[in-house]
């Protein structure tokens, strides 16, 4: 069991960068290693924008 504690979750913009650098880096279709990448990045994407909401009243 890993006492490691999580890391906190990184800023939509940040993440953004990332997916926009991956994009950019590769400029063709995505190889199976980088769209496992994407899919990972845009699930972290999509969590942080999630957390970023907050509920109406």
């Amino acid at each position: 069991m890993s006492t490691t504690p999580p890391l906190p979750p990184r800023p939509a913009a940040v993440v953004n960068a990332d997916i926009r650098a991956l994009l950019e880096r590769t400029r063709r279709r995505l190889s199976d290693a980088e769209r496992a990448e994407y899919d990972l990045l845009l699930a972290e994407y999509e969590a942080a924008v999630r957390g970023g909401v907050t509920a109406a009243a």
